[in-house]
């Protein structure tokens, strides 16, 4: 019962510290450059025109005088999400989750006697957060995620050297659903958004076969969340038990000695419940100036074949922001039937319970944070006269994001509570294991010329996950995924080329019941975050993207 009063605070930042780190995985690299999505982002040795500020700033050197680069990307976001009852689902005892289950509430069992099919929480609409208006927006359904970008270099006339800077989103995304959506447990709107607004670049050609640049990324990073919450876990089944088979029979018939043997617990207006909502919460965090530097080289010894290699280096950031947490009645009535008699306030007191759990919490929150260094090599080379073949292979550093620690501005009551149960937690900060990896990754586009103004490409992307199979959840409904890749490019005229890029993401999910201590394990130990505890998950995700790029030599 300790903990009680700690989930809803608790379960914010796991969820924040979840959606942050798998939204990086599903908006990495995907809102950048729509020529480098048809290639399956294997660019590294043959850069996008001033996109290579980000994929390899040696690559600057390709571009003759003043150049400039625009271009609009359009992102449709499909998630959907299944939860469903395994054979033998229930929560100490009880099945009747009316998210699963038919039975009408007024039902006097809590066995669930008429099972649903597969429930359906699919997101609803895109969702990003804004900076200036400090809050996340609602683009509404099938409305897309519009994406604009560009970017200017020049370089002088004989000289080596050539300069230039660019606006671009390394990673965004976002998405939300309405109220009631049975996948509001673990976000209803999440938003996350990294945007490079100033990115001054330099890259030097050593040589006719080699060249180096480097660039330094300012950057805006934002993470916010909105989410419904609930706890169904064996110690609340308890709970649900002593409220309808023991304090029934003393409804307004309580006195002196049922309040002293019972803890005063019966004197609720409302007993605990596993399946019932406990309270929402919203966070949002973030910080205006994240600087970063990509460092790269390229060589190309010939026509045909060329090597490059990009290091993106990590920047370590200082998020602050607010939190508010909107605590439900049934704790809150606990609380109170325990502290209205003599024997619950002398257990209250052994037990370090709080006095009171206010309706509503509110503060200041920070965190340090790691946006996580990248590498990557490839190659490009011809193996037909018209037809190119680019390969890379890639790390990114998602182990740095291990753990997750925030900070608070004040002591909060919850937490000198919970320091009692974990070394995790102290009267000010609480640290999150999260146990991400580090993995590889690769790709591989063609290039045909089909003529000597069109060219035709397509690319392939798999992506490996970082999150550990005891760890995924339907928050980002995210594990593996693939990018596919396809588009043409047109020259206008000798100044002026036209890019068409479209890109696709898919990634299924299937998570078992008991498989994911973030989202459907059952026991008393799930006592954090755990909204689908025993029931089986599927997810389907979907990310559709268009482009268009227009590139003129001024």
């Amino acid at each position: 019962m300790k903990s009680l009063a700690l989930r809803p605070l608790v379960a914010a930042l796991l969820c924040m510290g979840s959606s942050g780190s798998v939204f990086a995985q599903l908006g990495l690299n995907l809102s950048v450059d729509i020529r480098s999505l048809t290639m399956g982002n294997a660019v590294t040795a043959d850069p996008p025109g001033i996109s290579a500020i980000h994929f390899n700033p040696a690559g600057l050197t390709k571009l003759k005088g003043l150049q400039t680069d625009v271009q609009g990307i359009v992102a449709n976001f499909d998630i959907q999400k299944e939860f469903s009852a395994p054979a033998g689902y229930n929560v100490f005892g009880y099945s009747d989750d009316p998210l699963v289950c038919n039975d009408s509430p007024d039902n006097p069992s809590g066995l669930c006697t008429d099972f649903k099919g597969p429930v359906r929480g699919d997101v609803e609409y895109a969702s990003l957060y804004l900076p200036f208006l400090k809050k996340m927006v609602d683009f509404g359904e099938g409305i897309p995620v519009i994406a604009p970008a560009g970017g200017v270099s020049y370089n002088p006339p004989g000289s080596k050297l050539t300069y230039a800077t660019a606006v671009y989103a390394p990673m965004v995304a976002g998405f939300g659903s309405n109220d009631g959506n049975p996948g509001n447990y673990m976000g209803q709107k999440v938003a996350i958004e990294r945007i490079t607004y100033l990115s001054p670049s330099i890259a030097y050609q050593i040589n006719d076969e080699l060249s180096i640049g480097a660039s330094i990324g300012m950057s805006y990073q934002a993470v916010a969340l909105k989410t419904d919450l609930r706890f169904p876990n064996e110690m609340i089944g308890m709970l649900r038990m002593v409220d309808e088979a023991i304090c029934e029979p003393f409804r307004g018939n309580s006195n002196f000695f049922t309040d002293l043997l019972l803890f005063g617990i019966c004197n609720t207006q409302e007993g605990m419940n596993p399946f019932s909502k406990q309270g929402g919460m919203e966070v949002a965090m973030e910080q205006t100036l994240s600087p970063s530097y990509n460092l790269g080289l390229l060589w190309e010894p010939n026509d045909d074949f060329g090597f490059g290699i990009v290091y993106q280096s990590g920047a370590k950031m200082r998020l602050k922001g607010k939190y508010f947490i909107d605590n439900g009645n049934s704790i809150r009535e606990l609380m109170k039937g325990m502290n209205s008699s003599a024997s619950g306030q002398i257990l209250a007191a052994i037990m370090g319970f709080p006095g009171r759990v206010p309706a509503t919490e509110s503060g200041l929150m920070s965190m340090n944070l790691e946006y996580p260094a990248h590498i990557q090599a490839g190659i490009k080379y011809k193996i037909l006269p018209k037809l190119q073949v680019n390969v890379d292979v890639g790390w990114t550093d998602f182990k740095a994001w291990e753990d997750f620690r925030f900070e608070f501005d004040r002591q909060i009551t919850m937490l000198q509570i919970a320091k009692l149960l974990s070394n995790n937690v102290t009267d000010t900060t609480i640290a999150l294991p999260l146990g991400f990896q580090s993995p590889w990754n690769w790709g591989i586009g063609l290039e045909y010329s089909a003529t000597d103004r069109l060219k035709l490409r397509m690319g392939y992307e798999p992506r490996t996950s970082s999150i550990p199979d005891g760890k995924r959840n339907p928050m980002i409904p995210i594990n593996n995924a693939q990018l596919f890749g396809m588009g043409m490019s047109y020259r206008w005229d000798e100044d002026t080329d036209v890019d068409l890029s479209v890109g696709f993401l898919r990634s299924r999910d299937n998570i078992p019941a008991n498989t994911s201590d973030m989202a459907n394990q059952t026991g008393v130990g799930n006592i954090i975050l755990n909204p689908y505890a025993g029931m089986d998950i599927k997810t389907n995700t979907k990310v559709t993207i268009v482009g268009l790029n227009y590139r003129k030599r001024w």
